[in-house]
C-alpha cells in the first residue's frame, strides 16, 4: 500500500485520501509538518483563523521496529508566537499512523456551528468523522475513559482538552501513553487551541490489522537498526540502567542546579536551594519508598529502550501522575519556588487533565507570583491558579494565554519569554549557547530546538565552556542536527548516544535510508535539517519576523544572575551569524 495524505476538511466536515506528492515523498515528522504549513498555510493568517492548518504527521521510521521510534510532530502556525510551530511527543498514535500508511493528518477550515465538535476515527477501513460534543468541557481523564469503553483500550488517541476549548494560547495536543494515560503533549505553541478552533477534539486511530509500514530495503534498516541500538545500549546517559533510565530527565536538577544555571523563582537565580527535594534521585528515591504504583524506567511509547519516564506515587502508594520530567518538575518547582514533587505532580495533573503545556503553564505561574497574585513557594496558591483557568475565569483566561500575555496583565518586567514563548529550563546568563539556540531558534525559547546543553553542560559530543559568548556555530549546528531527528520519529535523547558513537548516528540514517530507498549520508542529514529550519525561517520572515525578534529579554542584558553574577552578553552581531550559511 502506497503511502497518502489525509485531508480533514472541517468546513465540508469530509475526510479524503490523497495520493503523496514527490515534493513530499522523503518527508516525515518536522520535515512534513513544517513543509505542508509552509505550502499551505499564508503566513499572515491568523492562527485561530479558518485559513490556519493542524498538519499530524508520524516520523520517516515511525511504525517500524527502529528503536525509541514513536515521536509524533504536530504543526501549524502558533497563536502564542504568531510564527510556524512544531511540537512533538512520543505515542503509539504516531505509529498507528505510519502502519496505516497515513504520511500526514491535514485538519483544515472551520464548521459552520462553531459549537460543536467533532471526532476523526481512522482504522484499516478508512476515516470518518463523528459527533463528540459529548467530551465538550470535560477533563481529559474522564474523556480518555469514555473513549476507550467506546473504541476499545489499544487505540491510539489524540486530543485536545478544556483550555484548547477556550482557545488558550497555551494549550497543548494530548496524547495517551501506553496504559492510556492523557499524559504525552505536544504542548508548546498553543497548537491546541488551534485544532479546537476547527472543530475537531479527538482523533482516535486503532492499528489493529494495519498493514505495516512498505520498506524499501530491509537489510540496509537492520543494519541501520542494529548500529544504533548498540550505540544506545552502550551511551551512559541512554543505556538501561544509565542515567535517564535510573533517574529519569529530573536528573538534570541537581546538574543544572550545580552549574547554577536552574532558573529559580522566576529567572532571579540560578540555583535553589530546595533543588535535591525535587531531583531525579529525590525522585527516584521517593518512588522506590512509597512502592505500589511508582515507577521508574518507564516508556512513552512501545519500542522506546531509553525509558525516562515515571509514574509517581502518593504517600499511600496510589497513582498521582506521569509523568513528572525534567521541565515540568523545573517549571512548577524551582521557578515557583516550590520543592515537593507531590506540589509539582499535582500542578502537572492538572495540566494534563485540561490540556496545558507545563512549561508555559509553570513560567505563568512564576510571573503571576513576580506580579503578587501569590509569594513563591506558596504550592497551594499555585494549584489555585491553575484551578482558575480550568474554570475559564477571567483571572484564567488571562494565566491560560501564558506567560508573556500574563506578564502585560500584571506589570511585570521580568518575563522570559523569546517571539511570545517562554523559556524552558536553562538560564542563557549562565549557559550561553542555549541563550542562543532560545534566540535564534524558528520556533521561539525551546531547548529542543538545538539543545546546546549536551555539550556545554553535559560535555557530550566535546566540551565548550558554558560562559563563552561565541556561540553561533553551536547552536546553528545543533538546530540543524534536531531538524533531522524531529524529521525521522525518533526521541531526541538518541541524539546523547550519536554525538559521541558516530556509528550510531550512521546507523540512523541508514535506517531512514532502509525504510525510503534514499542513499543520505550523515552529511545529508545535517544539510537536510538545515533547509528544513531555512524553510521555517522562510514562514516567519514571510510572517513579519525580523532579526530584532531574535533576541533575549532585555532584564537578561543587564540584570546579573547569582550564584555567578553574570549577564547574556552574547553579541547581536554573534546572533544573526546563526542562520547566515556559507
Amino acid at each position: 500500500m502506497e503511502p497518502s495524505l489525509l485531508r480533514v476538511d472541517m468546513s465540508k466536515l469530509e475526510v479524503k485520501y490523497e495520493p503523496v506528492p514527490e515534493k513530499y515523498r522523503h518527508l516525515g515528522g518536522r520535515g512534513l509538518t513544517s513543509a505542508i504549513v509552509a505550502d499551505e498555510v499564508p503566513p499572515e493568517a491568523h492562527p485561530l483563523g479558518k485559513n490556519n492548518k493542524v498538519v499530524i504527521a508520524p516520523g520517516i521510521v515511525s511504525g517500524t521496529s527502529a528503536p525509541s521510534s514513536g515521536r509524533v510532530s504536530v504543526g501549524g502556525k502558533s497563536p502564542l508566537t504568531g510564527g510556524i510551530k512544531e511540537a512533538n511527543a512520543g505515542s503509539k498514535t504516531s505509529q498507528y499512523l505510519a502502519k496505516l500508511g497515513i504520511k500526514a493528518v491535514i485538519i483544515e477550515g472551520q464548521p459552520k456551528d462553531r459549537d460543536n465538535y467533532y471526532l476523526l476515527r481512522v482504522d484499516k477501513e478508512g476515516a470518518e468523522l463523528q459527533e463528540a460534543n459529548q467530551w465538550s468541557g470535560k477533563g481529559l481523564y474522564e474523556a480518555f475513559n469514555g473513549l476507550y469503553r467506546e473504541f476499545g483500550d489499544a487505540v491510539g488517541i489524540c486530543g485536545v482538552g478544556k483550555s484548547a476549548e477556550m482557545l488558550m494560547a497555551n494549550s497543548g495536543v494530548c496524547f495517551n501513553d501506553l496504559e492510556g494515560r492523557p499524559s504525552r503533549y505536544a504542548g508548546r505553541g498553543g497548537l491546541g487551541a488551534v485544532m479546537a478552533s476547527k472543530g475537531l477534539k479527538f482523533i482516535v486511530v486503532d492499528g489493529k490489522e494495519a498493514p505495516g509500514v512498505k520498506m524499501a530495503d530491509k537489510e540496509k534498516f537492520k543494519e541501520g537498526k542494529k548500529k544504533l541500538v548498540e550505540a544506545l545500549q552502550t551511551h551512559d546517559v541512554t543505556k538501561l540502567g544509565g542515567a535517564l533510565n535510573s533517574y529519569g530527565t529530573a536528573v538534570l536538577i541537581n546538574i543544572m542546579n550545580e552549574a547554577g544555571g536552574l532558573p529559580t523563582r522566576n529567572f532571579s537565580s540560578g540555583r535553589f536551594e530546595g533543588a535535591a527535594k525535587v531531583s531525579g534521585e529525590a525522585l527516584a528515591e521517593g518512588v522506590k519508598k512509597r512502592g505500589g504504583a511508582g515507577k521508574t524506567g518507564h516508556p512513552c511509547h512501545p519500542g522506546c529502550i531509553i525509558r525516562c519516564s515515571n509514574i509517581w506515587p502518593k504517600e499511600n502508594g496510589e497513582e498521582l501522575v506521569s509523568v513528572q520530567e525534567y521541565e515540568s518538575i523545573w517549571a512548577f518547582g524551582p521557578n515557583c519556588g516550590i520543592d515537593s514533587l507531590d506540589v509539582t505532580g499535582e500542578l502537572i495533573k492538572i495540566c494534563n487533565d485540561i490540556g496545558l503545556d507545563t512549561i508555559e503553564a509553570g513560567n505563568t505561574i512564576a510571573v503571576a507570583m513576580e506580579g503578587g497574585l501569590a509569594e513563591f513557594g506558596d504550592g497551594e496558591k499555585a494549584i489555585e491558579l491553575l484551578k482558575e483557568i480550568d474554570k475559564g475565569t477571567a483571572l484564567g483566561k488571562i494565566l491560560g494565554n501564558g506567560a508573556a500575555f500574563t506578564g502585560k496583565a500584571l506589570g511585570v518586567t521580568r518575563v522570559p519569554v523569546v517571539k511570545g514563548q517562554a523559556m524552558p529550563a536553562y538560564e542563557p546568563r549562565a549557559v550561553k549557547g542555549i541563550g542562543v539556540t532560545y534566540a535564534t531558534s524558528t520556533m521561539g525559547a525551546d531547548h529542543t530546538s538545538g539543545y546546546t546543553i549536551a555539550t556545554e553542560i553535559l560535555n557530550v559530543g566535546g566540551k565548550a565552556d558554558p560562559f563563552e559568548p561565541t556561540k553561533a556555530e553551536l547552536s546553528r549546528n545543533f538546530q540543524a542536527s534536531t531538524a533531522f531527528i524531529d524529521s525521522t520519529g525518533y526521541c531526541l535523547f538518541t541524539a546523547f548516544a550519536i554525538i559521541d558513537i558516530p556509528e550510531g548516528f550512521e546507523g540512523m540514517v541508514e535506517t531512514c535510508n532502509g525504510v525510503l530507498g534514499t542513499e543520505w549520508s550523515v552529511d545529508d542529514a545535517v544539510s537536510l535539517g538545515q533547509d528544513i529550519v531555512k524553510m521555517e525561517r522562510k514562514f516567519n520572515e514571510a510572517a513579519g519576523f525580523t532579526s530584532a525578534h531574535d533576541r533575549l529579554p532585555e532584564f537578561m542584558k543587564f540584570e546579573p544572575l547569582p550564584p555567578h553574577n553574570t549577564v547574556f552578553d552574547v553579541p547581536d552581531e554573534e546572533l544573526d551569524k546563526v542562520h547566515k550559511y556559507e
